[in-house]
């Protein structure tokens, strides 16, 4: 019987080795590839290749009749009006709006696109960025309220509403207030405390 017993313990051990029902802890992601806080401020060359951006936009539509029906971004669009943990959604939808519409701006207009590439190229890397530092909000949890969701809202329905050359015009004349302002703002440090202790700040 002993001997069963000796048999029947060796198999229980193999099947578990090769079927691994040992549970293994997965890794908890703690915001270490998190580093958004490089820009807070953009070197000179990168300005600059944003300057020539808004400028040969500018260009492309100073002839064009453009209107917009109400205001893409709000009159008073200001990140530090937010609550901290509320300033990342915000710059990534502002983020994306601006990707969205120079991605098309660039595809219908190749003189534009070659302007455009490395400005894209460093916005497309600075939205990977922000949301590597961000933790996913559960879609079960409370709905943005105030500035934050009258904002989103704005940004959302804009492509819907409003004109190419009115999301052009919008985009463009937003460009610096993104780079200098908003993305200083969210980068400013607060982001990654939050995203690790979302809790421990307001």
């Amino acid at each position: 019987m002993a001997a069963v017993w000796i048999v029947m313990l060796v198999i229980l051990v193999l099947g578990l080795a090769v079927t691994g029902s040992v549970p293994i802890s997965k890794p908890i992601t703690t915001g270490k590839g998190c580093n958004i806080d490089r820009y807070k401020s953009l070197p000179p060359q990168e300005l600059e290749s944003f300057k020539k951006a808004r400028d040969a936009l500018e260009e492309s539509f100073k002839l064009k009749d453009w209107n917009c029906t109400s205001p893409v971004f709000p009159r008073n669009w200001d990140l530090r009006l937010l609550q901290v943990r509320e300033r990342p959604v915000a710059l990534e939808a502002e983020l994306a709006l601006t990707l969205e519409v120079l991605e098309a701006a660039a595809d219908n207009d190749m003189a534009l696109g070659d302007v455009l590439d490395r400005p894209l190229h460093t916005l497309h890397h600075v939205l990977s960025q922000l949301r590597a530092c961000v933790q996913p909000q559960p879609t079960a949890g409370p709905r943005p309220r105030g500035h934050l969701h009258h904002w989103l809202h704005r940004l959302q329905e804009a492509p819907k509403k409003e004109s190419p050359g009115c999301l052009k015009a919008s985009v463009t004349f937003n460009l610096f207030r993104l780079l200098i302002r908003d993305l200083h703002c969210v980068a400013s440090g607060d982001l990654l405390r939050t995203s690790i202790h979302p809790e421990s700040t307001r």
